[in-house]
């Protein structure tokens, strides 16, 4: 299957010498959902730009659906939705003509039963007829969303799209993107909130000073590079570890009250029969244990911390 998008060799140098992308490669597959994490400065909105046709890319190809975004620009654009993080609305017109205007900039004839869904399915229906300028700020990125819709795009770019977003709302938003992938769309999304590239994406892209340093099957690299930890709450507190338990991973918190054992979730054994043995030959009692595990966001400062 042709993938959605396909970056090569891509490369951002500003003006002033800045490189903002710096040899980007990659795939992004139909229907799925990829998020891309990175820093503020990381390159994650350029990228969408030049892949959109607002920036120009210094060297480097991009194909859309197998179209090239600078030889076959109105096919590549119109098959793209965007939600960029600035709003960008006229604030004196209403609701209904704002969505309804951008299905036309795409050249697609009239659609109000198709326009009524999208407003209907963003909690929107109920303001069409409202100016923009009354809107709260979470109505106003629902209205980005529905424009981003309306020319019915095979492709969409969300770029935080709840950044400043109630709870409640951004709940409505990822129900909305879980059935836009289950009708074929392609969702590339950057968030500040991992745990929602935890909980919604198929994969993983980690992009830091302009360099995309990751990509990967998101339930893969939770299993690559997760680990476990098990806490011991203990009977008796500890002023040091015993010599005895100097060969296990463990780490004393809460003051002595608490040991901290860290295991590999990839290893065929954890080792935690030995320590709980070790544990009991030096006489240290816990009276409950709790294990948790790393989560996308541990992982994700782990990498920009090493540089991976």
């Amino acid at each position: 299957m042709t993938p959605a998008i396909s970056v090569s060799h891509l490369n951002k140098i500003y003006a002033s010498g800045f490189q903002a992308l710096k040899d980007i490669n990659l795939e992004i597959r139909s229907g799925e959902i990829f998020a891309l994490l990175g820093p503020n400065g990381a390159g994650k909105t350029t990228l969408i730009s030049i892949i959109c046709g607002i920036v120009k890319a210094s060297s480097g190809s991009v194909l859309v659906a197998g179209h090239d975004i600078n030889s076959e620009y109105r096919t590549t654009r119109s098959l793209i939705g965007l939600v960029p993080q600035e709003l960008a609305n006229d604030m004196f017109s209403s609701v209904w003509f704002t969505v309804s205007f951008s299905r036309g900039l795409f050249g697609k004839p009239g659609h109000p039963a198709y326009i009524q869904k999208v407003l209907k399915d963003l909690s929107l229906w109920e303001k069409k007829d409202a100016k923009i300028a009354t809107l709260s700020g979470g109505m106003k990125r629902r209205v980005m969303i529905a424009k981003a819709l309306s020319h019915e795009p095979r492709i969409l770019f969300l770029d935080e799209p709840t950044a400043g977003v109630d709870v409640e709302l951004r709940k409505d938003m990822w129900d909305m993107v879980r059935a836009l992938r289950a009708s074929g769309v392609t969702i590339i999304l950057t968030t500040h909130y991992i745990e929602e590239a935890e909980q919604m994406a198929d994969r993983v892209g980690v992009i830091n000073k302009g360099e995309l340093i990751l990509v990967e099957n998101k339930d893969e690299l939770m299993r690559k590079l997760g680990k476990k930890q098990m806490t011991l709450e203990l009977r008796t507190p500890l002023a040091a570890l015993p010599p005895s338990l100097a060969k296990f991973p463990l780490a004393l918190g809460d003051d002595g009250c608490k040991l901290i054992y860290t295991y590999d979730t990839q290893s065929e054994q954890t080792g935690i029969t030995d320590l709980l043995d070790a544990l009991r030959s030096a006489d240290v009692r816990f009276k409950d244990l709790a294990t948790t595990q790393t989560s996308l966001e541990d992982i994700f400062v782990s990498l920009l911390r090493n540089g991976a």
